[in-house]
């Protein structure tokens, strides 16, 4: 699979057949994800691999839980219509925990430690493009209080959960949204 077309054609998937990804693929998702780049080589992630139905409901009343309070505190409106209900159905969630003790120089700089986040973060998309390569779905979720993962997940408080990657088989053909001229997105060539 060509790297820009993958690139261009992974999408958020919300929509996911209930179908099982069997370990072998799994496996090699996450190899993937391990060869992002990290400050010096600490490789700071660590992933939790969620299949539990009772465990992925505890996670959709946390989303839910949150959606609810957001709507309220921001206003939006359009909030009250997202839907959450997929996390209920999803045969698979990853979710990428980050340790701050695995960060680069940036840990002694004055707005430092975030370089773990970063290596996290370029994981993070290995995955979506790797899961994209074997025909599987990916969701980027990050709508969750990290003290409640972090206790629903057994996760030490040293440690932060991330984000959440949905993985499974879309149930539904998902589109390409239009992006911007990358000419307004260049602030100044220098």
């Amino acid at each position: 699979m060509d790297l820009f077309e993958a690139i261009k054609e992974r999408r958020s998937c919300r929509d996911f057949l209930n179908e099982p990804v069997d370990n072998e693929t799994l496996f090699k998702i996450l190899e993937i994800a391990t060869w992002a780049p990290s400050p010096l080589n600490l490789q700071p992630w660590e992933f939790i691999i969620v299949r539990d139905q009772v465990t992925r409901e505890n996670i959709y009343n946390e989303a839910l839980r949150c959606k609810n309070w957001g709507q309220e505190a921001s206003g939006w409106d359009w909030l009250g219509k997202y839907s959450v209900e997929f996390l209920k159905n999803v045969p698979v969630m990853i979710v990428v925990v980050g340790d701050p003790k695995k960060t680069g120089l940036d840990a002694f700089l004055e707005e430092g430690n975030v370089g773990y986040q970063y290596a996290c973060a370029a994981a993070i998309q290995n995955i979506h493009l790797a899961a994209y390569s074997f025909g599987l779905g990916t969701l980027w979720f990050t709508l969750y209080d990290k003290k409640n993962i972090r206790k629903i997940l057994n996760i030490p408080s040293e440690k932060n959960p991330l984000s959440i990657i949905c993985l499974g088989k879309p149930a539904t053909e998902i589109h390409t949204p239009k992006r911007k001229d990358i000419r307004s997105k260049i602030i100044e060539i220098i």
